[in-house]
């Protein structure tokens, strides 16, 4: 990835190829969505091409899962089975501050604002749970309500005995089994 949020030539054409393949494999995701009308929304907005870049680079397997008519964009979640490989993380920088010892790298929502993506909300992670099985062994931070945060608090989801379960935890806390999905508008 460039620290100018754009991607070369050469890596952008690697990465359409990639979310090519994977929007033809996975149609249910996106019915009636055409995929050249979604390139074509893309190499017209290289900043968003590098978000989908850091998407994928950090194991998300981002993908087409809706089309938003108002505003003429296409919606993009993080895809992987599991939760992408940015985890370990607090929720927010205020918790990440308010860690006396042992902090963990960062926060979800820091990483979320450098790659340019949105952490999930409760209501569309619940709509990606209802495209396939999510987070059967993992968990994801979600979009925590500011009354929750202040007290303190912050929700995460998982999937477990075929039920998507929302849970609280101290927004300091962070696992190893813990990430945050991501979301784009293209």
């Amino acid at each position: 990835m460039s620290s100018k949020n754009q991607l070369s030539h050469d890596q952008s054409q690697e990465l359409l190829k990639v979310l090519k393949t994977r929007f033809e494999k996975n149609m249910a995701r996106h019915k009636e969505i055409s995929w050249e009308k979604v390139q074509e929304k893309l190499e017209a907005n290289p900043s968003k091409l590098w978000s989908l870049d850091a998407m994928e680079e950090t194991g998300g397997e981002p993908d087409v899962v809706g089309f938003d008519a108002k505003t003429g964009e296409y919606i993009f979640y993080d895809c992987s089975p599991e939760s992408p490989k940015r985890r370990s993380l607090c929720y927010d920088r205020a918790a990440l501050e308010s860690r006396k010892e042992h902090k963990p790298k960062d926060s979800a929502l820091d990483v979320a604002v450098a790659m340019g993506v949105e952490v999930l909300t409760e209501e569309q992670y619940r709509e990606l749970q209802t495209l396939g099985k999510f987070d059967t062994k993992t968990s994801s931070w979600v979009k925590t309500p500011d009354s929750i945060r202040q007290l303190g608090g912050a929700v995460f989801c998982d999937r477990r005995y075929d039920t998507v379960f929302l849970y609280h935890n101290g927004a300091e806390s962070y696992y190893a089994a813990r990430g945050f999905r991501a979301s784009l508008r293209v």
